[in-house]
């Protein structure tokens, strides 16, 4: 597997220097200050690989080219949005960038509740509340009819837990949910959240299914031209948030988009926390399943709780059997001699980092490197295991 890790740019506090004393050989980054929606210059893209480049490093996958709220609703300027989309792409390739990761979530992008939920070992994690996300969907944002969408004893949680909460906490959760988080599309008021909400909601998860599809058929006969592999992200968390549809959430989802475009540039990225937020997702199955269309690669752990809560646990100490999930990985790329980019997803806040203003939730420098160093353990063992046999 390739060894990559995410960068945000020359604005990220994390040196490309420091990228490389890690180990990674690859950078998965995105061209951050372009606004969703615009086309990528062919020569902003290849001076941004230069400087990686300069570093000793490559870019190995851009994560990621977003996609306009109006093609996820094809409503407004969404013909022009797909052909700028179709331009990135096609620019993509011309650069040599040949992966793209991109997601079809729709209003908000990954989601957590706390992001700064302390660990027995007092380093830092982040973490989804069920309680918190109800409580603030039914009794601070209002939703129209969101009391329908949770069981009573999860309403009845959610009003003990906001009738023990301050203003200032209040206002730290919905940050925390609408305001967006790195490496996302954006962020929300109250009011303007609510309005885009409503919108995806009448759309309702077929129609919305659909728009993912009419999007990959004009966008993937591009990619093949270019030689450039999309590889769709899995929802995060893998259920539904406000009542929105969710199309990206499990096996059957992903089975969905590859049959709906079947070519070789339409593509997976296997998300080992974000799948494996959901207990009925068979991570090493859907790997085997898709083996000729996992792209790109996340690896991260989660711990699950009963009501739908997680927190992201150490890299080989969650529910997902991390081992497992690496060994299938390695047999899919022998079994169709290729290698798979991969990334430690996430890190916990730990050691001098704890209280930096700089370090964005997730993006830890120590706490990835302590997940990287994990993870290749883990893939040295299991490939000197293969070679002795």
């Amino acid at each position: 597997m390739i060894e990559t890790w995410r960068w945000f740019g020359p604005g990220d506090s994390i040196s490309l220097e420091k990228i490389a004393q890690a180990g990674a050989k690859g950078i998965v980054s995105s061209l951050h200050e372009v606004k969703t929606g615009d086309a990528w210059h062919l020569d902003d893209i290849l001076e941004r690989k230069k400087l990686i480049e300069k570093a000793g490093l490559t870019w190995s996958v851009i994560e990621s080219i977003p996609v306009h709220n109006d093609i996820k609703t094809r409503s407004g300027d969404f013909k022009k949005y797909i052909e700028n989309y179709k331009t990135s792409v096609a620019n993509a390739g011309k650069a040599g960038v040949d992966t793209v990761c991109y997601n079809f979530m729709p209003v908000v992008d990954w989601t957590r509740t706390n992001l700064n939920y302390k660990l027995p070992n007092t380093s830092f994690a982040l973490r989804f509340e069920m309680s918190d996300f109800v409580a603030y969907d039914v009794f601070v944002l209002e939703r129209p009819g969101a009391e329908a969408d949770y069981t009573p004893e999860q309403l009845e949680k959610a009003r003990v837990r906001i009738n023990g909460m301050t203003e200032a906490e209040i206002l730290l959760l919905e940050k925390n949910v609408i305001a967006g988080l790195p490496g996302g599309e954006g962020s929300y008021s109250r009011e303007s959240i609510k309005v885009a909400i409503q919108e995806f909601i009448n759309l309702g998860t077929e129609r919305f299914r659909n728009h993912l599809f009419e999007f990959l058929r004009e966008v993937i006969p591009v990619a093949e031209e270019h030689g450039v592999k999309l590889c769709i992200h899995p929802d995060d968390p893998p259920f539904s948030l406000f009542g929105l549809p969710r199309v990206v959430s499990t096996k059957d989802d992903a089975r969905k988009i590859i049959e709906a475009v079947p070519s070789s540039s339409n593509g997976l990225t296997m998300c080992a926390g974000s799948f494996g937020a959901r207990a009925d997702n068979n991570l090493v199955d859907i790997v085997n399943s898709f083996s000729d269309r996992v792209y790109f690669v996340h690896l991260r752990n989660v711990i699950r709780e009963s009501d739908g809560s997680f927190y992201e646990a150490e890299h080989l100490n969650g529910d997902t059997n991390m081992v497992s999930l690496i060994d299938a990985l390695l047999k899919v790329e022998k079994k169709h001699a290729l290698q798979i980019p991969m990334r430690p997803d996430h890190g916990h806040l730990m050691a001098d980092e704890i209280g930096a203003a700089d370090v964005k939730p997730g993006y830890s420098y120590t706490g990835r490197l302590k997940g990287l160093s994990e993870l290749r353990g883990v893939i040295h063992t299991l490939n000197a295991l293969d070679s002795s046999r």
